[in-house]
């Protein structure tokens, strides 16, 4: 079964030349050919089937069909569905059942889309390869010797690989955009607030936010559109309008397009394939009627700094309630209340969910608050407002999504530092609360996918669409 995209799947089910159930049993079965990936931590086969022919029935009766009637979806195990597994892809929930639905699930689901399974990611979404897994890592699919990115990993090896048409993952300093570069796909953050963030598990609640990995801008834009709004379960979540993004993608013409090009996004330590590929798109606009505008945004190279600190603090809080009390892993090696806490949580996070959990109460600790976590909270206003500032002057900031293509399996696992790196291109929107996205460039000299990341102002994501739609399309 070839299903080229969204689009055409909905037309073959309208038509009756395919139905909802046989599109799940194609996705099932390459998901199970796929199991050595380790992209699933749970399949949803029977939960599958059984909504796929629900769905055919509703058809059959002449209901009206919802806008994702039959889009087969992955979603990220950090996002609840009642009744299913909600492990973080970590040790301390791994037998835990969530008691409730998202609300972006809820809102999927009510315009009748199918969910798949719960894919892999780094544990409590803290990584940038997917190699933080309880449960393994996952293989780039371009190369099983390198790394999906993430934290989202799982979800982005799971559209590349054809094992879902659009997947959900979340994103605190990059983990949707990032593994989309590295896996050839398109990876969406929305402004912060668009999407309710009421049934992500927490890791950093003031920069968490769930996002869509899809193989184009349209599928992405409509996946977005449905999820986004206001919820009353979500105090962060905007009143502001949820507008028509594919009509807003329309509009959008390269021509006149000014395009914001920070010198700090290309510095000399930039891998040479990424600039000469990054630089050829925004010159390939230029001649066609974009004007790039060299921008400066001073100070970038304390965006990690900031970021790890105001994240590490907040985790260190979010995470206090696995404690093994109420639910959850409990060491069986506990000979009091205090010993269980430290056992519990001793064997059940693993070593960079520990070494975050450290960093943020130190950083909150007395003596350190102001000179580390008020500066940090300081240094992100003036982000704030440089952003601002830019974006009054430029369409759409751009630069690459990461500083290298994907990295072996194990290169950096043992430097927890360069890690980090990998972000150093998506942290800024993330600090700002800007929307972003990564769209696929195509491949460097050794067959590695590059992505190009782009930024607009608070709420324009049928604008940034739009541009990256230009972007993808050019190729």
């Amino acid at each position: 079964m070839h299903l080229s995209s969204y689009e055409d799947l909905r037309l073959r089910l309208f038509s009756k030349e395919i139905t909802c159930e046989e599109v799940v049993r194609f996705y099932l079965e390459r998901i199970d050919r796929h199991k050595d990936d380790n992209i699933y931590i749970t399949v949803f086969h029977e939960q599958a089937l059984e909504r796929a022919r629900s769905l055919d029935r509703k058809l059959r009766d002449g209901e009206s069909p919802g806008k994702l009637f039959g889009l087969p979806m992955a979603i990220k195990d950090n996002i609840s569905m009642k009744g299913g597994r909600l492990t973080c892809a970590s040790k301390i929930l791994e037998n835990y059942e969530s008691v409730y639905d998202a609300t972006a699930v809820i809102r999927l689901e009510e315009q009748d889309a199918l969910f798949l399974g719960k894919t892999n990611m780094d544990e409590f979404a803290m990584g940038s390869s997917n190699e933080n897994s309880a449960y393994g890592n996952v293989p780039n699919p371009f190369d099983k010797n390198r790394v999906p990115g993430g934290s989202s990993g799982g979800s982005a090896a799971a559209v590349a690989n054809g094992l879902a048409m659009v997947a959900l993952g979340s994103d605190t300093g990059g983990s949707v955009r990032q593994p989309a570069g590295f896996c050839d796909i398109v990876g969406l953050k929305p402004t912060y607030g668009r999407i309710s963030r009421y049934g992500l598990v927490a890791f950093a609640s003031s920069f968490d936010q769930i996002g869509v990995l899809a193989r184009n801008c349209d599928e992405a834009a409509l996946v977005l559109e449905v999820m986004a709004g206001k919820d009353g379960h979500d105090a962060t979540s905007s009143y502001h309008a949820v507008n028509d993004y594919a009509s807003e993608m329309a509009t959008v013409s390269v021509e006149g397009l000014k395009i914001g090009v920070p010198k700090e996004y290309f510095p000399d330590s930039l891998n040479s394939d990424v600039a000469s590929i990054v630089k050829g798109k925004l010159h390939e606009l230029r001649d066609k009627g974009a004007e790039l505008v060299d921008i400066h945004l001073p100070d970038s190279e304390y965006a990690i700094a900031a970021y790890y600190i105001l994240v590490t603090a907040e985790a260190s809080s979010n995470l206090a309630r696995f404690d093994g009390a109420r639910y959850g892993y409990r060491s069986e090696h506990s000979e009091d209340l205090s010993a269980m806490y430290i056992n519990s949580r001793s064997e059940g996070f693993g070593r960079e969910v520990k070494r975050r959990i450290m960093l943020g109460t130190y950083v909150l600790s007395a003596g350190y608050y102001d000179t580390y976590y008020k500066k940090a909270q300081q240094v992100r206003r003036v982000f704030q407002d440089r952003y601002r500032e830019a974006l009054e002057k430029v369409d759409v900031i751009a630069g690459p999504t990461s500083p290298f293509p994907p990295f072996g399996i194990g290169d950096k696992t043992e430097n927890p530092l360069e890690m980090y790196l990998a972000d150093v291109f998506t942290v800024p929107a993330s600090i700002v609360g800007m929307p972003a996205v990564s769209v696929p460039l195509g491949f460097d000299s050794i067959n590695l996918p590059v992505g190009m990341h782009l930024i607009c102002n608070f709420f324009e994501e049928g604008k940034l669409l739009g541009i990256a739609k230009y972007m993808q399309r050019s190729l």
